[in-house]
């Protein structure tokens, strides 16, 4: 049976992440929307970065993976995704006489800011370095954005561990391990850029074990003031797949003190837990899935 993990989180983060800027600007990456403002983001490929950065810090994943051997960075050929999560986790393509390539099981979004950005400016010198030598300080400037953030991520967690190509089949012991580091891992999320430390472990998080591959509270977080716009969320949750709403399925993690209306989220969605408290509940739920073993820790 097909079964996707998803969820969508709420992070707080400054200056997540730099497009190649001009002169001396360092410009952050960001776009435009309809409605006059203009929002940052960090790329889902810097958040890839960082969650194999942190899986290979916090469990030891294989990075040496990667080859130029046909002229292209890539995968090696003689690695499969038994001998690397990543590759089993982000998917990979080997170009070749007989090219392959398996899609990822686990999709990112982009992290996007939830409040718009205004222009603002640091600025830099390094003058601490120029004074040793009595010379003058060069001069920077950075785009700067303090803001909550919104990602989704989405796990076919039917095809952890299964490559066709090579026909490997992982046990589910190890199956249920590696979606389970991963899930420790977006839980622990941090990004190092430009001398910080960056912590972006979920403020608010939404969603599940669902029957049907869909990220389906992507794009439905927004702000009014310091609240989370609640109708969007309940509205999602009353969609129905198979004669059954989403909502069953659903769960919420909170971190108490931050929003202003957390009582109203806790009121539409009954049971609301702790974030980390929605970690070990997916947890165990993709434990039952592989049929192995997982005691909950209690918070």
């Amino acid at each position: 049976m097909s079964k996707t993990l998803t969820f969508t989180a709420v992070i707080e983060a400054g200056s997540l992440n730099f497009g190649e800027g001009f002169s001396n600007i360092s410009e952050l990456k960001k776009f435009n929307r309809a409605d006059g403002n203009t929002y940052t983001f960090a790329s889902r490929q810097s958040l890839r970065y960082d969650v194999v950065r942190l899986g290979n810090e916090l469990f030891g994943w294989n990075l040496n993976t990667v080859s130029k051997q046909k002229g292209t960075l890539q995968f090696k050929d003689e690695l499969t995704i038994e001998d690397s999560v990543e590759m089993d986790l982000f998917g990979y393509l080997k170009t070749g006489k007989n090219s392959l390539k398996r899609p990822a099981t686990v999709r990112l979004s982009h992290a996007i800011s939830l409040e718009p950005y205004n222009g603002d400016m640091e600025f830099l010198t390094n003058m601490g370095l120029a004074e040793r030598l009595g010379e003058n300080a060069n001069l920077a400037n950075i785009e700067n954005h303090i803001s909550y953030y919104t990602y989704t991520v989405t796990v076919d967690i039917s095809k952890v561990g299964i490559d066709e190509n090579n026909q490997v089949e992982l046990p589910n012991e190890e199956r249920f391990n590696r979606v389970h580091q991963l899930l420790e891992v977006l839980k622990l999320l941090s990004r190092n850029i430009r001398g910080r430390q960056e912590n972006l472990t979920p403020l608010f998080v939404i969603g599940g074990v669902y029957p049907v591959a869909n990220p389906f509270f992507q794009g439905r977080i927004q702000l009014e003031g310091n609240s989370l716009k609640i109708e969007p969320l309940v509205q999602t949750s009353e969609f129905t797949f198979a004669g059954d709403a989403i909502k069953q399925f659903t769960k919420v993690g909170l971190t108490n003190g931050i929003f202003s209306n957390e009582s109203e989220i806790k009121e539409a969605f009954g049971q609301v837990g702790t974030v980390e408290e929605f970690f070990q509940a997916v947890t165990r739920e993709v434990a039952d899935y592989y049929g192995v073993a997982y005691e909950v820790i209690k918070a």
